[in-house]
């Protein structure tokens, strides 16, 4: 499948903004478990935001990840902590608890749904990477979320992904960071460091609460 770009790569900044319409304030949502959020997170935000000039990106913490392995996710509070503690100071990235207070399991169609619908002068420009790309036909209710009005995906560029679909998707592309939660958490059980991995907030939280040690 040929991949879909809303935004083509020689198209400039200044291009890009004027295609907004009506001024709307323009928020990325980066969606994910962040079983625990680390300092890739936070890079892949910053960038993407400034990229596409948006007004912000908020990260959105899921209640309970629509997949089958749930990555033995810890409470969803204190994962919450983390992401506040990470972002702390930074103006230009916020937290969305909507699927927090909705609780069961998140949907991507029933969040953005729920938000346009509060929100009728925002737009949202969903982030995802490459791996979670090429698996967007598989997405729960997927047509219908591409047709929601003022909503766009932007894609993350990902070694070893196709970073295809035929979905519309806006690429950026974002220097590699190549470790994950999943990294981080066995790191810890092995009582190797993460430093640089986390914030020092983070860090110090995880160690306080002896969190993935088993």
């Amino acid at each position: 499948m040929q991949s879909c770009n809303v935004v083509d790569k020689v198209q400039t900044q200044a291009q890009f903004q004027k295609t907004t319409v009506n001024h709307h304030k323009r928020i990325g949502l980066y969606g994910g478990t962040f079983n625990p959020i680390h300092n890739a997170h936070l890079f892949f935000a910053d960038q993407v935001g400034h990229t596409l000039s948006l007004d912000r990106v908020d990260f959105l913490p899921d209640a309970k990840p629509p997949h089958v392995d749930h990555k033995g996710s810890i409470d969803p509070q204190l994962r919450l902590q983390m992401l506040k503690l990470a972002i702390n100071g930074n103006p230009f990235l916020g937290i969305e608890k909507a699927e927090l207070a909705r609780g069961g399991v998140s949907y991507t169609y029933d969040t953005l749904k729920e938000l346009l619908d509060k929100n009728p002068n925002t737009e949202y420009y969903f982030i995802i990477g490459g791996d979670m790309v090429d698996y967007l036909e598989k997405w729960y209710r997927i047509d219908d979320l591409v047709r929601l009005p003022r909503f766009h995906f932007v894609g993350i560029h990902r070694q070893g992904a196709k970073n295809e679909t035929k979905y519309p998707v806006i690429w950026v592309d974002v220097p590699t960071i190549d470790f994950s939660s999943t990294d981080i958490r066995r790191r810890i059980k092995n009582g190797q460091s993460i430093k640089y991995m986390v914030p020092d907030a983070v860090s110090d939280f995880i160690e306080e609460h002896h969190l993935y040690r088993e």
